[in-house]
């Protein structure tokens, strides 16, 4: 088989206009996922235990099914239900922040059972409330310890976004498909749309590894 670049060469700019719908998405849901996993977190480790269970389950069930059927559910299953009709890209946000959260909350209550236990009961002992001691003494150390997995799973979200392509959202997989057909040459679009994933990849990597450096060097 033989690849002719030149064919598409006039459409990779077409590509490359999926970029921000790519990062738009990705960026919103990693913010809001992060914002309901911390809230996952810390119901894992209250004391109410309906609340445990319903974190816990929640957990599983987003973790243990495949986030392309979670997207089909939510795009396809809403208006079913509701009879709102749902349009691609906030159901794409919708379906990456409920995944993102379930794996994220793990990630972060790790951390913050990590954190000595003696700083708790010192604050306790103190008589500092509850949410002062998490978020100005328990949260802020359990950032910079699982902050490498966070940026692991901001990079896996990144790549799985491609999949968003299935509901028509025009990212840089839908374009590609969309080139593709217009050509009838799939292949080398879709080597330009994974060359275009692998370098966002790097630069995420790049970028996670000087926050990081910046953080070591802060303590």
């Amino acid at each position: 088989m033989n690849f002719d670049f030149s064919s598409i060469a006039p459409s990779i700019p077409f590509i490359l206009k999926g970029i921000p719908v790519t990062l738009k998405i990705v960026s919103l849901s990693a913010l809001l996922g992060f914002i309901w996993a911390l809230l996952l977190a810390l119901l894992k480790i209250s004391q109410i235990k309906p609340l445990m269970w319903f974190a816990d389950a929640y957990t599983s069930v987003f973790r243990g099914t495949p986030l392309l059927l979670q997207l089909i559910l939510i795009y396809f299953g809403i208006p079913q239900l509701t009879g709102i009709e749902v349009d691609p890209y906030p159901a794409a946000v919708l379906a990456f922040t409920l995944n993102s959260g379930a794996y994220m909350s793990e990630v972060i209550r790790a951390g913050i059972m990590a954190v000595d236990k003696g700083q708790r009961e010192a604050a306790m002992a103190l008589g500092i409330p509850y949410y002062k001691m998490m978020k100005d003494i328990v949260i802020p150390q359990a950032m910079k310890n699982i902050l490498p997995a966070l940026v692991n799973e901001f990079i896996t979200l990144t790549k799985e976004s491609a999949i968003v392509t299935v509901i028509g959202v025009q990212d840089v997989m839908r374009n590609a498909y969309i080139v593709g057909g217009n050509t009838y040459r799939y292949i080398e679009p879709l080597i330009i749309a994974g060359m275009i994933y692998y370098v966002l990849v790097i630069i995420l990597t790049f970028l996670g590894k000087w926050i990081e450096g910046r953080m070591r060097r802060s303590d």
